[in-house]
């Protein structure tokens, strides 16, 4: 879930709102998978989401932005604790062409002065790769995160944006 809003506009509804589906949702997920993952007798993985919003705070995103940080926090952690039975890694998606980003466009372009569909265009020219992520795109990181090629990876999070945020 994202809430587009000036920080000085968001409301505490909308911080309970944003972090109880973001974080909340993701935290108790997490914990249910682990708990039953333990009970197994091979690796387990959790695979979280976050966002290029995770890595870096972007204008109008501030609610937002704390709940993806929040979810790197939590993947590191429960990768220490979780160790050796169950890795946990997040996969960091940038400007995706999906439905999601067409309401961030649909709510972003009042806030920069622009018409609909123009902030989605705007972002997507900091992309060094000259196109907007593909859910295929994301698909194949989260895949080669369930796959056996990861096995040795964990407390990581991956962006997957074409080139916006490099760190």
């Amino acid at each position: 879930m994202c809430i587009v809003k000036s920080a000085i506009e968001t409301t505490p509804d909308d911080i309970d709102k944003i972090f109880s589906i973001n974080f909340k949702g993701t935290f108790l997920a997490d914990i249910a998978a682990a708990k039953q993952m333990k009970k197994q007798d091979t690796l387990g993985k959790i695979i979280n989401c976050s966002s290029i919003a995770g890595h870096s705070g972007f204008g109008y995103l501030a609610a937002y932005s704390g709940t993806k940080f929040a979810i790197r926090g939590l993947t590191q952690a429960l990768a220490a604790e979780l160790a050796p039975k169950i890795t946990v890694n997040a996969y960091c998606p940038g400007i995706v062409d999906t439905d999601m980003w067409k309401e961030i466009d649909e709510s972003l372009a009042p806030y920069l002065g622009v018409e609909k569909g123009q902030a989605f265009t705007q972002y997507s020219k900091q992309i060094l790769m000259g196109r907007p992520q593909k859910p295929e795109d994301v698909a194949d990181l989260v895949s080669f995160l369930a796959s056996p090629n990861s096995d040795y990876i964990t407390g990581q999070a991956f962006i997957s944006d074409g080139g916006i945020v490099m760190n």
